[in-house]
């Protein structure tokens, strides 16, 4: 009889990380043991996942706020900015901004909105139409937003974003304005020098800045991309993919994140003789349809994988065979008609109608966004996130 299990996750609890640890050797340990006290096997083609957020504090990849500031000083030196379309997020952004604040004397801070680009609501579509703003071309005051919309608090959060941004930045000894648009290129009309601090959109911003004529533009990834004094720092995505440690630190993503996946494939090879394959992941790539929120704060969900992890699915759909091309068998000789077209099929199958319904994505958002799900952002202490059967399919016994 074939197997019954498919693909499975399991989430692996391991010691609570501190600077200096050695990651790879702490994620393999977990997974032998793992392995030798619950009875399963490993398997080429197995995956084990470490999320990013211990291999940061590993590394004691961290920056405070005057560490922010004073880079942020360096690359604006008339004192002023805007900074254009952050998350809200007490978490991703709140103590990059008072960093940010510290470094300057004058903020714009340009909102996007209904939402932020990971759907955080500022307020819903239904009130936006019923206001009678074009999202295009209208740009709202603060005292305008708050006529219109009076104090909105964020849904999970119950934080009004608004109000606390201001805050942050007044603290930090900043005059500031605040500005409601969705074209970057209006934060022009107050001041020529802009820090993009979106994230995804982040290329097309400032491309859209330097041919609109701003002076000075720079991105949050620009921002403690070299390390100041001793300071962590990251060379490519700067304080994106940042979370908050203290009140006045934030751990950045973490940095050779290729090289850790491929140290923890050797290791498990040198130890058990099997290739699997490793990565780092972060926040999964995924929206809520109801909180109508994206999941990906992070630049990228996989900052480092080993190779097999690379491309995307090759599959076909199950129940497109099933209602086309073998829409007359049923029993036995449907299951061993369909195992013969999996085992045949071609090595690319983009553009095939068998194909269609398959999830067109990278497999390290595919993996990542699982393990992200799996491991969660709370208290299961399962940081480590082991794999099997991703790549088996329905022909494999």
């Amino acid at each position: 009889m074939s197997r019954m299990i498919g693909t499975t996750a399991r989430g692996l609890r391991a010691p609570i990380i501190r600077e200096g640890d050695d990651i790879a050797a702490i994620a393999v340990e977990s997974l032998l043991s793992t392995c030798k006290e619950n009875d399963i096997p490993l398997h080429d083609n197995d995956i084990l996942a470490v999320t990013e957020s211990i291999v940061a504090r590993a590394q004691a990849n961290y920056v405070t706020v005057e560490d922010i500031a004073a880079d942020v000083r360096e690359k604006f030196p008339e004192g002023e900015a805007g900074v254009t379309f952050p998350i809200l997020s007490r978490n991703r952004f709140a103590i990059a901004f008072s960093g940010i604040c510290r470094g300057l004397k004058k903020v714009w801070l340009m909102l996007s909105y209904p939402s932020d680009e990971v759907g955080n609501h500022l307020f819903s579509l239904d009130e936006m139409d019923a206001a009678g703003l074009n999202p295009y071309t209208d740009v709202l005051t603060e005292a305008k937003y708050r006529e219109l919309f009076g104090t909105k608090m964020h849904t999970f959060t119950a934080v009004d974003y608004v109000a606390y941004y201001r805050q942050i930045a007044e603290e930090a000894g900043a005059e500031i304005e605040i500005l409601f648009a969705n074209d970057v290129r209006r934060i022009l009309d107050y001041t020529p020098h802009v820090l993009c601090a979106d994230i995804h959109s982040r290329f097309r911003s400032k491309r859209l800045l330097q041919a609109a004529g701003a002076k000075t533009v720079f991105g949050l990834d620009e921002i403690m991309n070299q390390p100041r004094e001793g300071s962590g720092f990251n060379s490519e995505y700067g304080l994106l993919g940042s979370n908050k440690a203290t009140e006045t630190t934030l751990k950045l993503f973490p940095r050779d994140c290729m090289a850790l996946a491929q140290r923890i494939q050797d290791l498990v090879k040198e130890a058990t003789g099997r290739s699997i394959q490793a990565m780092v992941y972060g926040d999964g790539a995924f929206k809520d349809p109801v909180g109508k929120i994206w999941e990906l704060a992070d630049p990228v969900v996989s900052p480092g994988y080993t190779s097999g992890l690379e491309g995307q699915p090759n599959e076909l759909k199950l129940k497109y065979l099933a209602d086309n091309d073998f829409a007359g068998l049923k029993g036995e000789e449907l299951k061993q008609a369909i195992r013969k077209a999996i085992e045949t099929k071609e090595a690319n199958l983009v553009g095939q109608m068998a194909t269609q319904g398959t999830t067109p994505r990278r497999l390290t958002d595919l993996i990542g966004s699982l393990c992200d799900l799996t491991s969660g952002s709370g208290d299961k202490g399962t940081p480590i996130i082991f794999i099997q059967g991703y790549f088996d399919n329905y022909a494999n016994d």
